[in-house]
């Protein structure tokens, strides 16, 4: 029976479980580095997503103890929590992943898939695809150190010449991960053209622990399509979810039950944004709150559906007052066209 199918009356009842831990669904917020902050986290874990991942933190960030590594670790909503981690050493891996387990880590997540300059030059992220040894070793002193479980995020391979992601979730299989999250693009892709969804599949077969898919998941119909191409256990959403967190909720709810809820109100739009930015001033100051801000203010003006004056998107992502900002928030959510009288005022 086809996915498809099955969503006449939901998926499946039967829960997914990450190493004992049982899940309320099969939809999760993918780690974004710079955007999935514990307040972004929390907000889609209180609308329905079945788990959260926060931002990557490296080993080295973990050992210092610096304040931007701290708010990563930081507790995100009633859900299950995910820290994921960078390392190249297994030392350091060991390390890290003891403290995200002291921090309230439900699990961890061990990063193979980051595509960046800055973390594939040190050997790390999506370089490890290119020595499944070093790998494997990672997974090993990572699993030994803690309690909780331990997944493994990573992509099809370096480029299409090497795709070994099957090989490595053996490995990580063999090793101790009780999750394999697979980016259906290679390193060299980055985040071009489409992911390919059906390789996936080659990653399913190869091991019997759940297998997450990941890449250009943006509706409730791209993921049945993704889990109908890729024989996944679930899938996991990242650059869609910005401006509208609700919507890894939402996909969650649909492969559970086959029906689709509303969109949010205009209103209980504006009610998260304000929700959102309040969050990242009380973490991180009222300045550099604000300017983190700016990226998340400007996606869920985008995603509002409606035409808005560009003087008032302008004004909002660019103020320097948190008053002025959810000033303009309340502007643009409930008064429409009304906003650029009142921004430009």
């Amino acid at each position: 029976m086809t996915v498809a199918e099955n969503l006449g009356a939901g998926f499946d009842a039967a829960p997914l479980s990450i190493g004992g831990v049982a899940l309320t669904g099969r939809a999760l917020l993918a780690p974004m580095a710079g955007v999935t902050d514990p307040t972004m986290r929390r907000i889609a874990s209180r609308l329905g997503a079945s788990a959260t991942v926060s931002e990557m933190v490296t080993a080295a960030g973990v050992a210092r103890g610096d304040r931007e590594t701290s708010m990563r670790l930081e507790g995100a909503g009633e859900g299950p929590r995910v820290i994921q981690i960078a390392a190249r050493e297994p030392d350091e891996i060991s390390a890290a992943a003891r403290c995200a387990e002291a921090a309230g880590a439900d699990w961890i997540d061990i990063n193979m898939g980051c595509p960046c300059k800055r973390v594939t030059g040190g050997l790390a992220g999506a370089a490890l695809m290119r020595d499944l040894d070093q790998a494997a070793r990672l997974i090993s002193a990572a699993r030994e150190a803690i309690c909780v479980p331990l997944s493994v995020k990573m992509r099809l391979g370096w480029d299409d010449s090497s795709r070994n992601a099957a090989g490595l979730a053996r490995r990580a299989e063999t090793e101790g991960a009780a999750m394999i999250t697979v980016h259906g693009r290679t390193r060299q892709q980055f985040y071009s053209g489409r992911a390919d969804w059906q390789a996936i599949a080659a990653v399913k077969a190869a091991v019997r622990i759940p297998v997450i898919a990941n890449g250009d998941c943006a509706s409730e119909d791209d993921a049945v399509e993704m889990l109908e191409n890729s024989g996944a256990d679930g899938v996991m959403i990242g650059r869609a979810a910005m401006g509208q967190p609700w919507i890894v909720g939402d996909i969650a709810h649909f492969l559970k039950s086959g029906k689709r809820r509303a969109p949010p109100t205009a209103a209980r739009r504006a009610e998260i944004v304000r929700e959102h930015l309040e969050g990242l001033v009380r973490s991180m100051g009222a300045s550099a709150g604000l300017r983190h801000a700016r990226k998340h203010l400007a996606a869920y003006v985008d995603r509002l559906g409606k035409a808005t004056p560009a003087d008032a998107r302008r004004a909002l992502v660019t103020t320097e007052s948190a008053d002025e900002a959810e000033r303009l928030i309340g502007l643009i959510f409930l008064k429409g066209q009304s906003a650029e009288q009142g921004a430009t005022a």
